[in-house]
């Protein structure tokens, strides 16, 4: 059975499948690329949460950035908030984003708690 969450006429936020959750790409707002990854995996979380899972719970997450230049930056962010023992196949890399403003781009999949 396919579960959507948060739906409009373009996109899901959530869709779940057979214990799968699958987010759609989270940007968020802020001047620097560390506050939009702060903002992004905050977003997560409580998407994650309603689909009843969490960050032990990710299978894969692909990053994207405007620029591979801020590749520290975003992972000191990254770094703190995912849970050790618990990290996900991951992927990152550099991609003109939806709008300028946005730096940071991060898609998840996970299972289901």
């Amino acid at each position: 059975m396919i579960t959507r969450h948060q739906s409009g006429p373009r996109m899901s936020q959530i869709v779940t499948h057979n214990g799968t959750v699958y987010l759609a790409g989270q940007v968020a707002k802020g001047a620097t690329v560390a506050e939009q990854t702060a903002g992004c995996l905050a977003q997560v979380d409580a998407l994650l949460a309603e689909a009843g899972s969490d960050n032990t719970n990710m299978l894969q997450v692909v990053i994207w950035l405007a620029d591979m230049a801020d590749f520290a930056e975003m992972n000191g962010v990254w770094d703190a908030w995912v849970p050790q023992g618990h990290t996900p196949a991951r992927a990152c890399g550099e991609a003109k984003l939806a709008t300028p403003e946005y730096k940071v781009e991060i898609i998840v999949t996970a299972a289901q708690a």
